[in-house]
């Protein structure tokens, strides 16, 4: 028997642009794309990255509610930050949001697609 692969969009015109979903479903897992801190409502990205993170974070949560899993099934999550120093920025946004899940993660400093885009943020989830 073949699981059923699932897409999932957040409406964001990135994602038709270029080719991906914003997450994909093949149970029990759920794997979110790299979420950059646009506001997908007015396509607008905060200039500081603690709004930008915050951004990220609602838009993943949009994804997990809408593929069915819970902020709780998080396993695994990968941060990339443009400048190191922005990293202590964000601990406390990450801390208070994986709050009790404390899922594996790993942190990246690097240069991202666009020069206003200051965090990406990509996670796995499993269904318990």
């Amino acid at each position: 028997m073949t699981a059923t692969r699932r897409l999932v969009s957040t409406g964001s015109p990135f994602e038709k642009q270029a080719g991906y979903s914003r997450a994909v479903v093949q149970e029990p897992w759920c794997f979110v794309s790299g979420t950059t801190g646009y506001n997908y409502q007015t396509m607008e990205m905060p200039g500081d990255v603690e709004t930008q993170a915050a951004n990220c974070l609602a838009t993943i949560d949009a994804a997990l509610a809408e593929a069915g899993f819970a902020r709780s099934d998080i396993i695994r999550a990968h941060y990339v930050v443009t400048d190191p120093a922005d990293a202590e920025s964000v601990f406390p946004i990450l801390g208070e949001y994986f709050a009790g899940i404390r899922p594996a993660a790993t942190m990246i400093v690097a240069s991202l697609v666009r020069p206003e885009m200051r965090i990406e943020i990509e996670v796995t989830a499993l269904r318990r």
